[in-house]
């Protein structure tokens, strides 16, 4: 191979669009899957792990215990990035299994080698849209955690509705969670952290992990658009660690604000 950055082929693609799912329910796509430059690192460990250690998207539920080859703690991330955040997390608690979701080609060539590097045997990955995973592949009531760190804001109006956190999205990862189980999103934009909160905080079967805004506060903060001071927002987690991004905007001062809502 030359020195040269690659193009995966299954990095290239178009703008997501609504697409009719499963039983003709459909969504608009949060994300949009550009063609993506890969390091030959990236490409070599995406080609050599991925048959090892994905999980291929199929129309029909799995078994997660049948998967991982053992019974423990399934988590659900949504969106790993290059995977850095996603491989510390699984290194740390190895007793737990965790499957991460990524479109992006080079990100996953990137956590790949993370894996291979650092022997993750609980760490797997899926490169496919996370609303047709969870919806089509994961039961009811199957996972212990759902992560969802850092989503894209679509911070633009007309494009909010492509947002990942919304109602509809929101019902279905709390189906899929174990009574006890918990969904913890972090959003370094103000505007998506008080949509987060009131999607979060209008699905029933959720509840605030810390005390809840009253519905005077949150409708004041949304009208302002400001969530500092707010209540509801939790005190980051510590198996959630900082990325260099996070800590270079926490130096600036810009805010990040996390979300841990348990199921009933």
């Amino acid at each position: 191979m030359s020195g040269a950055p690659l193009i995966h082929p299954a990095a290239e693609g178009d703008e997501g669009e609504y697409m009719a799912g499963r039983h003709g329910h459909g969504h608009i796509k949060s994300f949009v899957r550009r063609a993506g430059r890969m390091s030959e690192a990236q490409h070599r460990y995406f080609d050599e792990m991925m048959p090892k250690i994905g999980i291929p998207y199929q129309p029909s539920p799995i078994d997660l215990t049948t998967v991982y080859g053992r019974n423990a703690p399934k988590i659900l991330e949504i969106g790993c990035g290059m995977g850095e955040t996603t491989a510390r997390i699984a290194e740390a608690m190895r007793e737990k299994d965790f499957f991460g979701l990524e479109v992006h080609v080079p990100g996953v060539g990137a956590l790949c080698k993370l894996i291979a590097e650092k022997n993750l045997n609980n760490l797997r990955i899926g490169n496919h849209d996370a609303v047709e995973v969870v919806r089509d592949m994961l039961p009811e009531g199957s996972l212990d955690g759902i992560h969802v760190f850092f989503p894209d804001p679509w911070h633009k109006t007309r494009h909010k509705k492509r947002r990942l956190i919304q109602p509809p999205f929101v019902e279905l990862l709390a189906s899929r969670l174990k009574p006890g189980g918990y969904i913890h999103c972090a959003t370094d934009w103000e505007n998506y952290a008080l949509q987060m909160l009131e999607v979060l905080g209008g699905e029933s079967s959720l509840q605030n992990s810390v005390a809840n805004p009253t519905a005077t506060e949150l409708a004041a903060a949304l009208e302002a658009d400001r969530a500092e001071g707010l209540a509801g927002f939790a005190l980051r987690p510590d198996y959630r660690p900082l990325t260099k991004f996070e800590n270079r905007g926490l130096r600036l001062g810009h805010g990040v604000w996390d979300l841990v809502f348990i199921k009933r």
